[in-house]
């Protein structure tokens, strides 16, 4: 349900909490990970000590799916954010702080390696003037045509709270964003019993504070579990060959085989379906764009 470093809180099936550790060092499949174990993970586990509520892990259970990040101090080492995801939600900001397209694009590849269904939340619209209502709008637009569920919302005026909450309903889901996107704001707004901290966005910076340290599991309903992550600053790709990270994009997807090389990289190879695509606006260039700079290693990971 919840890490803290070295220390881990397990829920067992009866619904008690317990304090565990790791017994000794955990490798998984060769994935180089700078946590072994996440949120999320289901374990076995033997009693330590009864009296003290602790435990020791002695295994982990083979993974559904996991959403994994670039680790930010250990490049070659990817940064587990949770595992076995019903859904995953990206809640997203056009301003204060704005949450860049190329960061939406990273987070959505991840999740489609995994298969896990996403929804954008686009939060804050209390704060958008007309013009950037039609830019949201239009951003929408986009992302459901490639079969992403788009939501718009207000935790302050309580638009879009309602049908927010809905898509929790009986399901894991990890909520994911930028500090300062207003993820805990908006868990307030249906579970107020958690009373998550908030914290003001930082004026001098138009950034987030980082109010949540580690990744946690609540239980908001029965059988529905919310997994409030970390503010993420960047999201480096980790775990993901340059030539499978066109399988992520829906729309080139399509593409793939009526291009004529099959180890297209879409880049400037002769006769590629996935750049005629852009040309004739089948895909778009902001989409296309965030696949090049993944490609290529450029950094639009903010």
């Amino acid at each position: 349900m919840r890490s803290t470093g070295s220390w881990y809180e397990v829920r067992t099936e009866e619904g008690h909490i317990l304090q565990c550790r790791l017994k000794g060092k955990f490798k998984i499949k060769d994935l180089k990970v700078t946590n072994p174990i996440a949120v999320g993970d289901k374990v076995a586990y033997e009693i330590e000590n009864e009296t003290e509520n602790t435990a020791i892990i002695y295994d982990i259970l083979p993974r559904e799916n996991y959403i994994i990040r670039q680790s930010v101090h250990k490049t070659a080492h990817g940064h587990l954010l949770a595992t076995n995801l019903d859904q995953a939600i990206l809640i997203a900001t056009l301003t204060f702080p704005r949450t860049s397209l190329g960061f939406i694009d990273r987070f959505l590849v991840t999740a489609e390696s995994f298969r896990i269904p996403t929804v954008l939340v686009f939060n804050k619209l209390d704060i958008l003037d007309d013009e950037m209502i039609a830019y949201q709008e239009a951003l929408a637009d986009l992302y459901e045509s490639l079969g992403y569920k788009c939501l718009f919302t207000s935790a302050i005026n309580n638009i879009g709270v309602d049908t927010f909450n809905e898509l929790l309903k009986g399901k894991v889901t990890l909520l994911s964003g930028h500090s300062g996107v207003g993820k805990s704001t908006l868990v307030n707004a249906i579970a107020p019993d958690l009373d998550l901290r908030t914290s003001e966005i930082s004026t001098f910076a138009n950034k987030g504070v980082h109010t949540t340290t580690f990744a946690e599991m609540f239980e908001i309903n029965p059988e529905t579990f919310i997994i409030d992550s970390p503010g993420i600053k960047e999201l480096g790709l980790a775990d993901m060959e340059k030539e499978e990270i066109s399988h992520y994009f829906p729309e080139m997807r399509e593409l793939l085989n009526e291009c004529r090389f099959h180890n297209c990289l879409h880049i400037d190879e002769p006769k590629c379906a996935v750049k005629d695509g852009v040309v004739e606006g089948t895909i778009a260039e902001s989409r296309y764009s965030s696949y090049l700079s993944m490609v290529l290693g450029e950094d639009n990971r903010k």
